[in-house]
């Protein structure tokens, strides 16, 4: 009975910490010359990467204002090199409607299919 339950206790713990275990969705700042950073974000969609890089470039800056010099965002999902981004999303979103009609989770997106690299520098207020 005792090995049962801590049996069971254990692995309840795990799966609550594999739960709170997630992929970062940015990069620590990476300073450059002329007091110039670079950020990276990542994202399951183009405005999710972009809006992660601007968070992690904000922390950067804390109080003073991150103002951008550069961006570049890069598709790195799952269909890259097979179709053009255009048709990934049609088949991503065609992926998601049968996904819907049998109940099942058919996504084919993931958290770092965009990633968006920020240039910055920091400009006080």
């Amino acid at each position: 009975m005792k090995i049962q339950m801590t049996a069971s206790i254990l692995t309840v713990s795990a799966l609550l910490l594999t739960a709170c275990a997630s992929n970062p969705t940015s990069t620590a700042a990476i300073q450059k010359e002329n007091n110039q950073f670079e950020v990276t974000g990542v994202g399951k969609t183009n405005l999710i990467a972009k809006n992660n890089a601007i968070d992690a470039a904000n922390k950067t800056c804390k109080r003073s204002t991150a103002i951008v010099i550069d961006e570049k965002t890069n598709y790195n999902g799952v269909l890259k090199g097979v179709v053009d981004e255009e048709t990934g999303k049609m088949v991503e979103a065609a992926a998601s409607v049968i996904g819907s009609l049998s109940g099942k989770n058919a996504s084919l997106a993931k958290d770092d299919d965009y990633q968006t690299t920020l240039t910055f520098y920091c400009k006080a207020s």
